[in-house]
């Protein structure tokens, strides 16, 4: 019996306690309570006893409302067994749980190691299993049977198991519960991404939560939540979005008026915010390829432009530039395994050399003598051309292969939702400017820059000035040849190195020279990211295959109304 002083200083005693239960669901003990008429006595003993009974009472109660939420072994059968609209309502109903024995079951059912028996749920762990509810061992009856979950029921039980996770600490783990819940989204999720949403601080994951919540409700029931979603969803402007409100139109399941006129207003939204970034990435990939014709035309300029010689081999020497990363990268990766990011510092200039060298060697044995033969160098360097891509093949064999970038350029930048920058793409804009500013300056500041210009505009005085004429091509040729070589290392970047990585750039590279004028480097400039932006936007509407015949098109109908190409060139060289 306890006993304890009542408010109006009778004694009350209590010789059991009632267990009650509220609205609510919670359990307490209510004490059945005798009435005394004896005064209160305070004895510390007493009171110290009745203190601790009473916490014993508590306890107890608290321990009971607990339990009552335990998962039952009712719940793991209808989780684990039955059809399965009637699993997933089950499932449903116990995700808001937070109890270690569901995750453990569910996680289970996952890897199919659940079997079933009677009205008893069996986790298999080898040779040994558990109670489902209880986590005891127990000996697994002979007649248990597996449990097959299909693939909407897997969706279910993922995003069950996603629910617990998006409370974690760790961003990649919450960032994999949402894709889990994104796959079974539906209106009975609401409250769990209802809550995730309210507690998510990264805002990135907080906008892919609104667009699950915003999938959840277009299936709902109420069409003034499904309307609703369709606005969510219009705000936004990524390609998952119009998918979803896409998929929502076609499939015919909706048949509300208001909610299918919300619908197509919300995807003309999204579509005219797309479209920017859409003509964004159309521009961003044309002058991605007008830097790389640049670089490639950058050689022919000075070999073409400035000295007049019809080099086929071009392409070739842009191959070799390539060829040389890749013997860089692969020693970096045996004998500098750990500063490998930074190989490709070494791959520029060993590329730049590798090309200029080839090119001197090519100029003093073959071009040297037959200056002003354009039909015979065409013949010639066609042929050096297939020398050097046969050379190639026996060296490093006829598959391609594959030089790979630098941690640092691996990735990108993300400008808008379906507008994604690639670092080595924007690295390969910057090489570009940067090549062009250089050799600027080295043509037009430089005593090897007036060498070169003073013997192509006039190699005769130049002769008689004490100009050794012989050496200046030679070294002109070499610079054309590795800049060739730098465009190499460059395309190395973005695709595979092969023995005919050279023959898919020749023909536009004397396109970009001959449409921006010959012997003029601004006119290189802008022939070469024009042709670029033009070529990607014709790709957008009838291939790649047509649109380089429009470009041929487009560059031969210039040429024959301006043969000069956009700048002529100024000077006595323009009479010769």
């Amino acid at each position: 019996m306890l006993a304890w002083p009542g408010p109006d200083g009778l004694n009350l005693e209590a010789e059991r306690f009632a267990p009650r239960g509220d609205p609510q669901g919670a359990l307490f003990f209510e004490p059945q309570i005798t009435r005394q008429e004896e005064p209160v006595k305070y004895d510390v003993l007493s009171i110290t006893t009745r203190s601790l009974l009473a916490a014993i009472a508590l306890t107890g109660g608290l321990f009971w409302q607990g339990a009552a939420h335990a998962l039952t072994a009712e719940e793991a059968h209808a989780v684990s067994a039955g059809e399965n609209d009637d699993r997933i309502a089950a499932l449903q109903k116990l995700q808001a749980k937070s109890d270690p024995a569901l995750t453990t079951l569910l996680e289970a059912l996952m890897a199919d190691s659940v079997k079933v028996a009677g009205q008893k749920v069996y986790i298999v762990d080898g040779e040994e299993a558990k109670d489902a509810t209880t986590g005891q061992p127990v000996p697994l009856p002979a007649d248990a049977e597996d449990v097959v979950n299909n693939n909407r029921m897997s969706s279910e039980i993922e995003a069950a198991l996603a629910a617990g996770k998006l409370a974690s600490p760790d961003a990649s783990v919450r960032s994999e519960a949402i894709d889990s819940l994104a796959n079974a989204a539906d209106e009975s999720k609401l409250p769990v991404i209802d809550k995730a949403l309210a507690s998510e601080t990264d805002a990135r994951l907080k906008a892919r939560l609104a667009s699950v919540r915003a999938k959840a409700m277009l299936a709902a029931t109420d069409p003034a939540r499904r309307i609703e979603a369709a606005e969510a969803l219009g705000e936004q402007a990524n390609p998952e979005a119009r998918a979803m409100l896409m998929e929502r139109l076609a499939d015919g399941s909706e048949s509300d008026a208001k909610v299918q006129s919300a619908l197509r207003a919300a995807l003309d939204a999204v579509n005219r915010k797309l479209a920017w970034g859409e003509h964004a990435g159309v521009v961003f990939t044309g002058i991605s390829l007008g830097s790389i014709l640049l670089l490639a035309a950058l050689g022919l300029a000075i070999t073409y432009g400035l000295m007049g010689v019809i080099n086929m081999a071009h392409g070739e020497l842009m191959m070799i530039g390539a060829y040389a990363t890749y013997v860089v990268q692969n020693l970096f990766r045996h004998y500098l395994p750990g500063a490998f990011d930074w190989y490709i510092l070494m791959a520029i200039p060993a590329a730049f050399l590798a090309s200029a060298l080839v090119g001197a060697v090519l100029e003093r044995s073959v071009f040297r003598f037959l200056y002003g033969r354009p039909l015979e160098t065409l013949l010639a360097s066609w042929g050096i051309s297939l020398v050097l891509m046969q050379a190639v093949r026996s060296l490093f064999g006829a598959q391609n292969v594959q030089v790979e970038n630098p941690g640092w350029l691996s990735g990108g930048y993300d400008i808008l939702s379906n507008l994604t920058l690639p670092y080595n793409r924007l690295a390969i804009i910057v090489f570009a400017a940067l090549v062009l500013i250089g050799m600027t300056l080295l043509i037009a500041k430089t005593r090897m820059g007036l060498f070169v210009r003073s013997v192509t505009q006039n190699r005769p005085m130049a002769s008689c000035m004490g100009v050794n004429t012989a050496r200046v091509d030679t070294m002109a040729f070499s610079l054309g040849a590795g800049i060739a070589g730098l465009a190499g290392c460059a395309l190395s970047q973005i695709g595979n190195v092969g023995p005919d990585l050279g023959q898919n750039y020749i023909v536009d590279s004397f396109m970009v020279v001959v449409l921006g004028g010959v012997g003029q480097i601004a006119g290189t400039v802008y022939a070469a990211l024009g042709l670029g932006v033009i070529n990607k936007f014709l790709e957008g509407w009838t291939g790649a295959v047509l649109a380089k015949i429009f470009v041929l098109v487009i560059v031969v109908v210039f040429i024959q109304k301006r043969p000069q190409g956009l700048f002529a060139m100024k000077g006595r060289s323009a009479e010769a």
